[in-house]
């Protein structure tokens, strides 16, 4: 068995020693150059990281074994991989040969933005939770900036007030493709926005349920859209989503799609797991079946957890 090890910030070789214990793998640093050199990938980190690697990580397309050690561990939560211990217990499985692999989706950011007099190049950014425009990009740029202990601990909703009293709602056009005809688009709304979260797993910003019935295989994008809401009562709103109890509320549009187009005014900043990524106008797919993943349960993609 040959392992690739990819370390995140604040991880290192000291975390990977109880999956080297009584173990015959053989360890590289680093990602391999070609899917002939591994048979697994194991990343210690969190979102962030996860993220920064997703291109290569289609190439290669080896299992992955996400190991929870960062600020942010959205994506470890959605396997089921809640501690490290979960991890290795996954390992464990995989190295005798009864893990449980899944492969999953993958939202797909493609920036519609051209520089001046250059021919359309658009420009392809993986995730592997959650996409968002308005708010949400303002407050995960706030988070970016905490301490990495405060961003774990709570960052995003540290960062929130702060981004709340100075963020505008934009007017955004946004449309929709129709089920099982992916090429043509409904306009959903044309009007002043708060926020729109795209999902690829339930939650984000450390456990918030932003999409209750985000599932990771069934090629869909789950889509939360909050339209302009008085900024108390949107204070308000943030602490019921770690329950996912903000559907009810009747600024909050909530649908399925394979595919979204969003236009604003003037470029906004577009974040996905928790990083920058580009500015609108983007579009937003499914790479359906990308990614291989060890997981701890076979059952990690029911609706909601």
């Amino acid at each position: 068995m040959r392992a690739a090890v990819i370390f995140g910030l604040g991880s290192s070789e000291k975390d990977l020693k109880p999956f080297q214990n009584q173990s015959e793998t053989t360890w590289v640093i680093g990602l391999p150059a070609s899917s002939s050199d591994a048979d697994a990938i194991l990343i210690f980190g969190g979102d962030g990281t996860v993220h920064r690697h997703l291109a290569q990580l289609v190439k290669l397309r080896l299992p992955v074994l996400v190991v929870p050690c960062g600020s942010g561990n959205d994506f470890a939560r959605a396997l089921r991989l809640r501690s490290r211990k979960d991890s290795l217990v996954a390992w464990r499985k995989f190295e005798s040969g009864n893990a449980t692999v899944r492969v999953i989706d993958l939202g797909v950011i493609t920036s519609l933005m051209l520089p001046a007099g250059e021919a359309p190049a658009p420009h392809k950014h993986y995730f592997c939770c959650v996409g968002g425009v308005g708010l949400d990009g303002e407050v995960s740029r706030r988070a970016n900036q905490l301490p990495r202990w405060l961003r774990g601990h709570g960052g995003y909703v540290v960062s929130l007030p702060a981004a709340l009293f100075r963020f505008a709602p934009a007017s955004m056009k946004i449309r929709t493709s129709i089920e099982h005809h992916p090429e043509t688009f409904v306009e959903r709304s044309a009007k002043p926005t708060v926020l729109v979260a795209i999902a690829n797993t339930p939650v984000y910003g450390g456990g918030m349920k932003i999409a209750p019935g985000a599932q990771m295989d069934d090629g869909q994008l789950d889509i939360c859209i909050v339209s302009d809401i008085n900024k108390f009562k949107l204070l308000c709103l943030f602490p019921i989503v770690y329950f996912g109890k903000h559907l009810r509320m009747e600024e909050v549009e909530y649908l399925q799609a394979g595919r979204i187009k969003i236009e604003t005014e003037k470029p906004l900043d577009v974040y996905a797991d928790g990083e920058y990524v580009c500015q609108t106008p983007i579009e937003v797919s499914v790479a359906k079946g990308i990614l291989p993943v060890i997981v701890h349960s076979s059952h990690f993609l029911v609706s909601g957890f």
